[in-house]
């Protein structure tokens, strides 16, 4: 079993445990995910959480009648049918204020806690449900579908914002959740173009025709969870290749942004790269500790407080981190669950998402543009 495969069941399962999805669908979700049902079963009960068997009842042999039954009577009583009854604004900001440096520590570790108590979605912060706060035809910027062919003859599909202005930006890619290139992700590259970057959204199933090729996004967290590493570094790499490409694009500047799913596709890059100059993977599992090594990227690792299938995971790879002396940085930010940043889903946080942003584009201002913020 793939270590994303893992990730992805628990996340699913936390998303039932918490009633984001129903029962019906963690299962559904779940067996494309592990290709069948009888995987499906047995991660289920990996994670506690499989059927509990169902009472047979034993059937109990009536008397045998000793007179013959009375006869009916003539009229009878309509039986009446039963009927069924149905059933804090976080506080969000890094501990410290000073300048990130290669060898920076982080500012709010995660750490593994008890399952937080199921709260009801902040339907209160959410303010773009449509996946868009950057028109595309917002006069600053030139955004749009694009394609490509990869270095081995694929046909990729994504979208790309760039400043509308003259002049040469460093590029970001942009990756996507399990669910596949939603709406939320181009919006993602259009908000990251308004401040001056050339930024890229890959459909990572695009050689199977692209994320609207399929009603169900489930069948798309399968194909994801399914396919080797190799070929989803193999695809990004592409798309940082489309990049490089482009006459706008500063070469010798490129980063990379993902969340979920994406997030630990972008650790991924990060450790497979070496030309990955900063990267900011939101809420994603760890990559393989042994491959740290290969890490020439700066990273800010971001993370939710109350995130139980990621943050356990987070000590050992910062010990990795400082062991082999990279450049990170950490971010938890308080009262936020996973996939906050994510304003058409149920956990999308306002104010959090305010103060992750700005550490986003303070951290791609330092190691991709070269200025401090301020």
């Amino acid at each position: 079993m793939d270590y994303i495969q893992r990730y992805l069941a628990e996340e699913f399962a936390g998303d039932s445990r918490e009633g984001y999805i129903s029962r019906r669908e963690f299962i559904h979700r779940l067996t494309l995910v592990m290709g069948s049902a009888a995987a499906a079963l047995v991660m289920m009960e990996t994670l506690g959480c499989a059927p509990e068997p169902s009472a047979t009842p034993t059937a109990t042999a009536a008397p045998p009648a000793l007179t013959p039954p009375p006869p009916a009577p003539a009229t009878t009583t309509a039986r009446p049918t039963s009927t069924a009854t149905p059933a804090p604004s976080p506080t969000v900001g890094p501990a410290s204020t000073a300048t990130p440096s290669p060898t920076a520590t982080r500012t709010a570790a995660p750490t593994a806690t008890q399952p937080a108590a199921p709260t009801a979605p902040p339907t209160a912060t959410r303010a773009a449900p449509s996946g868009e706060t950057v028109s595309p035809d917002d006069p600053a910027i030139e955004a749009g579908p694009v394609s490509f062919r990869s270095k081995t003859g694929i046909l990729m599909l994504g979208y790309l914002s760039r400043p509308r202005a003259q002049g040469t930006y460093p590029g970001v890619l942009v990756i996507h959740e399990n669910r596949g290139m939603l709406p939320h992700f181009p919006d993602v590259t259009r908000r990251l173009a308004k401040e001056g970057y050339a930024a890229l959204a890959i459909d990572l199933a695009s050689r199977e025709g692209g994320t609207a090729k399929f009603a169900d996004s489930a069948e798309v967290s399968g194909i994801l969870a399914r396919a080797s590493r190799e070929r989803v570094v193999e695809d990004m790499n592409a798309g940082l290749d489309y990049l490089r490409g482009l006459s706008y694009v500063q070469r010798d500047r490129l980063g990379a942004i993902g969340f979920c799913f994406g997030g630990g596709m972008v650790w991924l890059l990060a450790v497979s790269n070496p030309e990955l100059k900063a990267a900011v993977p939101f809420y994603g599992p760890r990559p393989p500790l042994q491959d740290v090594l290969n890490m020439q990227a700066a990273v800010l690792g971001m993370y939710a407080e109350n995130d139980n299938f990621v943050n356990p995971g987070v000590p050992d790879l910062e010990a990795a981190l400082k062991a082999n002396r990279k450049a990170y940085q950490f971010k938890t930010y308080p009262g936020t669950g996973h996939g906050f940043f994510n304003d058409t889903g149920a956990r999308y946080n306002a104010e959090a998402v305010r103060a992750a942003w700005k550490d986003t584009l303070d951290w791609f201002s330092l190691y991709l543009k070269g200025v401090a913020a301020r």
